[in-house]
């Protein structure tokens, strides 16, 4: 009877072990900004913020920038505002409901999911949009991490 407990014991440590590394992994996520790979222009923290604040409209290299988001769902959106931002998801909601009703700006476009803005980057080379570092692949050019 001892040893069964001890058994089981050590199974529900080893699962809340298992748990808490998945949780810690999406909680410091990197969050990868990419672009066309044929996109050359350069990209700062600053720059980006503006973009995708919509106070720039467009890249340094003079085009107009098509901006692409995850869903507000996706965990990578929170660290995105968080880290690039420097906003907490329901401020950078607050603030595009703003521009919005004052007809001052158009918020990114959301994407479904990370294959979508993968392809939707490849296939136009004024888009720029964030996504789970890991994730990122050849079809598209990281211009940062954060």
């Amino acid at each position: 009877m001892l040893c069964l407990f001890k058994s089981v014991k050590r199974i529900v440590v080893l699962g809340l072990s298992i748990i808490s590394l998945i949780v810690i992994n999406q909680a410091f996520a990197e969050v990868a900004i990419v672009v066309h790979p044929s996109n050359s222009s350069s990209f700062d923290k600053a720059t980006i913020k503006k973009i995708f604040l919509g106070k720039s409209k467009s890249f340094s290299n003079g085009r107009a920038a098509i901006l692409l988001s995850a869903t507000p769902k996706d965990p990578i959106t929170e660290e995105f505002n968080k880290k690039v931002i420097g906003k907490s998801s329901n401020q950078v909601n607050a603030y595009w409901s703003k521009m919005i009703f004052t007809g001052k700006g158009t918020p990114p476009q959301e994407m479904a999911s990370t294959s979508e803005i993968i392809a939707a980057i490849s296939a136009n080379p004024d888009a720029i949009g964030y996504m789970d570092a890991s994730a990122a692949t050849s079809a598209v050019k990281v211009v940062a991490t954060f």
